[in-house]
This record gives structure tokens, C-alpha cells and sequence, in this order.
């Protein structure tokens, strides 16, 4: 009984074997019925790589596991390995502080004249004030910080100072060797005084070529030929209450006419000065002598009068010249 089990059990398993090999082959379909036949495989025979990411490359198969890896990429630091040249940066100036010195010098030209130059750049526009000798005028600095005049000289040894309101200043100073040759009258005022100094040489009339006032100045060539004199007005009379004064020079050392130079000073009622006291000063120098200095006080008349002149003929004396 039991080899007949065991017969029946052997039996079945083969006909299971031969009925799946069957189906793996033919399907389901009975080969007499003309079944679909199975599809072809794909075959892959190419692959080309189209993204722009870095691709490995194939893994051989003949390779172990452990070396079928590539090895990392080297990464370069191309400024740690590169020596660059060093570059000689400027460097900065070691002092950029702006100066405020102030500078003055004094220059001796013909005439017996001097330049005067005075550098203040901290001054730009502001006043100040001509200090030579007691005569005193105002300027006012160019807005570069520097200013030019030139000054009839009062003495051989000639000192100029600046002065500005903060108290602060500069001189400078010169010879003048040709002052011995010149005799000068100086009138300064302060404000608007409407004084003038005139000087008629050898009795010439008003408003003739010898009549030398501050509209009919006189030149520098008349005088090197010592044939006339001329007047320089010194001061900024367009500042409020400012320094004036004007100076009126002849060449008496080397004059080629002798005579006499009738002088007087003169002021004009105007309207800043009429029923007011003005007060004015002479200075003179004659004959290579000293300094001579007088002060006026003089009382204008009333404002009805604005136009009219006083004339005040004895506040200086008149030159007399001789012949060289």
C-alpha cells in the first residue's frame, strides 16, 4: 500500500513539471490555436550623456567593488597657490593740514614808492588795516587771501604793518633811498569826512594841467623827470567808516623848475558829514627832514549847503622849490 503512494505521488509531480514548462513556453494558448507570439526584447545599443552635470565613468566589470570608484576631484585654491606681484599702494601724505601764516613783504619801486604784499589765507575779504609811519588806511583782502597796494614811503627806513580786528597781524619792512629827493603832504580822515588835498604847482589855475588833485592825479614820468608831482589816494572808501588818506609828492631833489606850490586841503558838504565835527590829520615831509604831524577839528555847516566847499588854506604850507 505504501509503494503504491508513493508511485501515485511521483506520478503527479511529473505532470505538474511537464504542464509549467509547457505555459513558460507556448503561455496559455494551445500551439494549434495560432496564439500571438511573445514580443521582442529592446536592446539598448548607445547611451550619450546630455546633462551638463560631470559624469563618472563606467564602472568596469573585470574591477573589484573597492576600486571601481573614482577617486574625488582635486580641488585647486588658485590664490593661495599663485604668487601674485605686490603693488606699491600710494601712500598718504603725512601732513594735510591747510596753513594760516601770514605773509608780508615790502618792495622799493621808483617814485620812492614800495609794494606792499600781504598773503593771509585764513583773511579772505575781510578789512584790514595799513599801519607806516602814522598814516593808517583801510584795504580789504581779495577773496584768494591776498592783497597789493602800493604805499608812497614816509621814511628811508620804512616799516609796514597789517592789522586785523582780531588783534592779530604782520609787518614786514624796507630802504627807500630815494625819499631825500621827494617832498610829501599827507591828509587822512576817517569816514566820509569829504576832504581833498589840492596842490597848484607854480600858481597854476584850478582844473589846469598844474593843478594836481584826486582828479587830475599827476604820473610817475613827470615826476622821474622832475617836472611835476602826483598824488596817490590810499584806502577802500566803499568799506563804513574807513581809513583814508591821500598823499601828494614831488620830486624837489631833482626838480628842472622853481617856483612855488600853493597846497590847501578842502572839503566837501555832503550828506554824510554836513552839522557833524570831522576830524582829520596832516603829515609832512620836507627836505629829507623829519616827520611832521598836525590834527584838525573841523565843524561842517548845515545841510542846506550839500555841495558847497570849504577851503582851508593854512592847514599845511605851501613848497617852495628851487631849480636843480
Amino acid at each position: 500500500m505504501a509503494r503504491l503512494t508513493s508511485y501515485l505521488l511521483g506520478g503527479a509531480t511529473l505532470v505538474c513539471a511537464l504542464g509549467t514548462g509547457y505555459v513558460m513556453q507556448y503561455g496559455f494558448a494551445l500551439p494549434q490555436q495560432g496564439g500571438k507570439a511573445p514580443e521582442p526584447r529592446l536592446e539598448i545599443s548607445e547611451i550619450k550623456q546630455t546633462s551638463s552635470a560631470v559624469v563618472l565613468p563606467m564602472i568596469p566589470v573585470d574591477r573589484p567593488p573597492e576600486a571601481q570608484l573614482p577617486e574625488p576631484p582635486v580641488v585647486v585654491k588658485a590664490a593661495a597657490e599663485v604668487d601674485l606681484p605686490q603693488a606699491d599702494l600710494p601712500e598718504a601724505p603725512a601732513e594735510t593740514g591747510f596753513s594760516c601764516d601770514m605773509t608780508m613783504t615790502a618792495t622799493p619801486t621808483a617814485g620812492a614808492l614800495v609794494d606792499v604784499e600781504l598773503i593771509a589765507p585764513c583773511r579772505a575779504s575781510e578789512r584790514v588795516t595799513i599801519h607806516h609811519q602814522g598814516m593808517m588806511f583801510t584795504e580789504v583782502i581779495q577773496p584768494d587771501g591776498s592783497l597789493s597796494v602800493t604805499v608812497p614811503a614816509l621814511a628811508e627806513q620804512a616799516v609796514f604793518i597789517a592789522s586785523f580786528a582780531s588783534g592779530e597781524g604782520t609787518l614786514a619792512s624796507t630802504d627807500v633811498s630815494s625819499l631825500p629827493f621827494y617832498d610829501r603832504v599827507v591828509v587822512q580822515w576817517k569816514g566820509e569826512a569829504g576832504l581833498q588835498l589840492h596842490a597848484r604847482e607854480f600858481d597854476a589855475g584850478y582844473f589846469t594841467d598844474g593843478h594836481i588833485w584826486a582828479a587830475h592825479a599827476g604820473n610817475l614820468t613827470a615826476a622821474a623827470k622832475g617836472e611835476g608831482g602826483f598824488l596817490t589816494r590810499m584806502g577802500r572808501a566803499d568799506t563804513p567808516e574807513a581809513l583814508a588818506a591821500e598823499v601828494y609828492s614831488f620830486p624837489a631833489g631833482t626838480a628842472k623848475r622853481g617856483g612855488e606850490i600853493l597846497l590847501s586841503v578842502e572839503a566837501e558838504v555832503t550828506a554824510g558829514n554836513c552839522e557833524t565835527q570831522v576830524e582829520a590829520q596832516t603829515l609832512e615831509i620836507r627836505d629829507g627832514g623829519d616827520l611832521r604831524t598836525r590834527d584838525l577839528t573841523l565843524q561842517m555847516p548845515s545841510c542846506e549847503v550839500l555841495g558847497d566847499f570849504l577851503v582851508l588854506k593854512n592847514l599845511v604850507e605851501d613848497m617852495t622849490i628851487a631849480a636843480r
